[in-house]
């Protein structure tokens, strides 16, 4: 079961800028997309620009995390690694500190690092759940995360 992460964990994004975690939800509460350090990740690329469509105006700042290292990060999202948040996790800290198991996986953390809702494994059902709460919270038009080139549902990979 997840659960609130260590917000003094240091995290380096892809660009190679390091924070604690509390430092990057300072001004922002965080929607976080961690994908698994596989190929097969790569079919998220389509819901992580859909939710990052609607959500990137708003009041939460989505991010994208891999447990891996930068180049196989680079792979899996291609051209879009440096058009979001990204962070590279080898050691797959973040995860580890949520106590997540299965990845792809979504996550709202608020401003103070607390955690909100979480969805392990890929249920659009629970997914979008995750979407619609972190819309209500902010105040804010909930992305639809399903859509043209959604993978079939999955109980995901383990982390």
């Amino acid at each position: 079961m997840a659960q609130n992460p260590n917000p003094s964990l240091e995290l380096t994004s892809l660009a190679g800028v390091t924070h604690t975690l509390d430092d990057w939800a300072t001004t922002f509460n965080l929607a976080i997309i961690l994908l698994p350090s596989r190929a097969e990740a790569a079919a998220f690329v389509p819901v992580i620009k859909r939710i990052y469509a609607t959500f990137g105006d708003s009041d939460v700042r989505t991010t994208v995390w891999v447990p891996s290292t930068a180049a196989i990060t680079r792979r899996i999202l291609g051209n879009i690694a440096d058009d979001y948040l990204t962070f590279c996790d080898p050691d797959g800290a973040l995860s580890s500190s949520l106590s997540l198991d299965r990845a792809p996986a979504f996550v709202h953390l608020r401003q103070d690092t607390t955690l909100v809702a979480a969805a392990q494994g890929w249920s659009p059902t629970a997914w979008q759940k995750v979407a619609d709460g972190i819309a209500k919270h902010v105040h804010w038009s909930s992305p639809v995360v399903t859509g043209a080139g959604t993978p079939a549902p999955s109980p995901g990979w383990a982390i």
